[in-house]
């Protein structure tokens, strides 16, 4: 006895899309409005994700400037504070003004860096906190952009070179009067004959060879960092720029598609 199946007599047959009902269904006028409102609400998302990403990315730069600064201000400042200066020993007067220069301008670049970071963070903090994407027309990063990029470029390029340069001359004052020949005479520092004379045998002491070797070490540290940090921005911006080429190609796509849509609106 053979069995029938019974198969609806409306049924789509695989691979072969049913045509929408002639009452009830949804005509072309109303499928090129909704295909419009789709394309533009998509839109509206890629823009709102480039500004979460950059909310995000600001928020980053001003915790670890944040971080940097207070960290590497605080080495500048001890260092200011625990040295001992040998009373005994004629320190050049150049060294000594290079040192107080450069410690007080790290400090200082670090404290606006770290100015920055305390006054924006709060507020971009709060805004990234709510789940809401709509929310981040509220942040302030988008208007204190160059404020962050100022903090990021003071606490990491500046702050570091300047972290470099001091630690070079912290071994100086630190190392130049040990076995010095002039370290007992009180009087060298009187006249600049004196200072002279007492200069010339310091060059074979112990404490001038390290303080030259600190410098040696030191200085393709300085000069690879600085390679370094062109390259990174050079890298960086290359890559931004690339972003943007591409963001420009997918909105002018998305510009042909609009345009397409509003003939097909003015032709119905």
């Amino acid at each position: 006895m053979s069995r029938e199946l019974n198969v609806p007599m409306g049924s789509p047959v695989p691979g072969v899309s049913e045509p929408p009902p002639d009452n009830g269904g949804i005509d072309y006028r109303d499928w090129v409005r909704r295909s419009y409102l789709e394309l533009v609400s998509s839109n509206h998302h890629s823009v709102q994700a480039l500004s979460w990403r950059k909310l995000y990315l600001s928020r980053a730069k001003l915790k670890a400037s944040s971080r940097t600064s207070a960290l590497l201000s605080g080495f500048a400042m001890v260092a200011m504070v625990e040295v001992e200066l040998n009373v005994k020993y004629c320190y050049p007067p150049e060294l000594l003004i290079a040192f107080a220069v450069c410690t007080t301008v790290l400090v200082a670049v670090h404290l606006f860096a770290l100015l920055i970071s305390t006054c924006i963070l709060p507020n971009v903090e709060a805004v990234s906190n709510i789940h809401n994407l709509n929310s981040v027309s509220e942040s302030p990063h988008e208007r204190m952009h160059h404020y962050i990029e100022l903090a990021w470029g003071f606490s990491t390029a500046l702050g570091i070179l300047l972290f470099l340069a001091e630690v070079v001359l912290l071994c100086w004052v630190k190392f130049l009067p040990v076995d010095s020949g002039g370290a007992d005479n009180s009087g060298a520092c009187a006249n600049a004959a004196a200072a002279t004379a007492t200069a010339a045998p310091a060059a074979s002491s112990g404490g001038w060879q390290a303080a030259l070797a600190s410098t040696i070490i030191m200085v393709p540290v300085g000069i690879i960092f600085l390679i370094f940090t062109i390259h990174f921005y050079r890298s960086l911006v290359r890559h931004k720029t690339e972003r943007h080429h591409q963001e420009i190609e997918e909105l002018h796509k998305i510009k042909v598609q609009l345009d397409g849509h509003e003939r097909a609106l003015q032709n119905v």
